[in-house]
């Protein structure tokens, strides 16, 4: 029998600093969807504005961009998510109903989409988010039918799972998915629930939320979430999850957040026009 945990997240006094001080801006976009930081440090984003995918470094330098409205390789038709493996970039085109493969410089690879297969185990449609574990395996958020399709490291599709037959591990309205080191696959659920999954595809937690967020986000052993307006942090690893909001000081223009990243000791913070950095003081 599945073990239901039903966690209210609250903040609670961090092990670590909590005050973050605004350092700068990089980046200029024009309605920034997602961010993801490679273990190689180079920041990837994707802007459902201009239907493209950019790569910076961490001075702000435009490294490349690609993209534009259409369906062919390399187009986009509202990228949601952008997801920086060692090697390889994942983005949901989310219009396209698929998954493009880039390498590390923006260079098409190949797509993943099954919409259009008669078998409706494998079919997903408008992907909203994306991730890959450290065995390779692909996580794919199919907002079309509320549930997560996994395809293998040789892009074999291997199950699906949070569908309407998961019981109190249906998804309701999935926003976006990350995954951990271990493995695990943690769902934002309708901005206020997190669901967390193992590898397999097994529940294994839902917890409520206090609040409503935007995001989140998992780079090595810390994980994020985003509201519009604050940021929770907590270190994966532990028994029970501690979320610590943050407090970002500094002399920075309010405005609404969209996602965020805790990397090298720094907070990446995006929003629809630019990426706010902070530093742990």
């Amino acid at each position: 029998m599945k073990k239901l945990l039903l966690l209210v997240v609250s903040t609670v006094v961090c092990i670590f600093p909590q005050n973050f001080m605004y350092e700068g801006t990089i980046g200029n976009f024009n309605s920034a969807s997602a961010v993801s930081i490679s273990p190689l440090g180079f920041i990837y984003v994707s802007d459902s504005g201009t239907d493209e995918v950019l790569k910076l470094d961490t001075l702000g330098n435009l490294l490349k961009n690609i993209g534009g409205y259409g369906w062919s390789t390399s187009q986009f038709d509202e990228p949601t998510d952008v997801f920086a493996a060692p090697l390889n970039i994942y983005t949901a085109d989310k219009n396209n109903h698929r998954v493009q493969i880039l390498d590390k410089d923006l260079n098409y690879i190949s797509s993943v989409a099954t919409r259009n297969n008669d078998i409706q185990e494998t079919s997903f449609g408008y992907p909203v988010s994306c991730a890959v574990s450290n065995q390779g395996d692909l996580f794919i958020l199919d907002s079309e039918n509320n549930r997560v399709i996994k395809f293998d490291v040789l892009g074999k599709f291997s199950q699906n799972f949070g569908g309407f037959d998961a019981g109190i591990f249906a998804l309701e309205n999935p926003v976006k998915l990350s995954v951990s080191g271990a493995g695990n696959v943690f769902i934002l659920d309708n901005h206020d629930i997190l669901k967390i999954f193992d590898s397999f595809g097994n529940g294994m937690m839902n917890i409520k939320l206090e609040n409503r967020f935007n995001d989140i986000d998992i780079l090595f052993n810390y994980i994020t979430l985003t509201s519009n307006d604050f940021i929770l942090l907590a270190k994966i690893g532990n028994e029970k999850l501690e979320f610590h909001k943050l407090n970002l000081t500094g002399d920075y223009q309010s405005t609404e957040f969209i996602s965020s990243v805790f990397y090298n000791n720094k907070l990446y913070v995006l929003t629809t026009s630019c990426l706010m950095i902070f530093v742990k003081e």
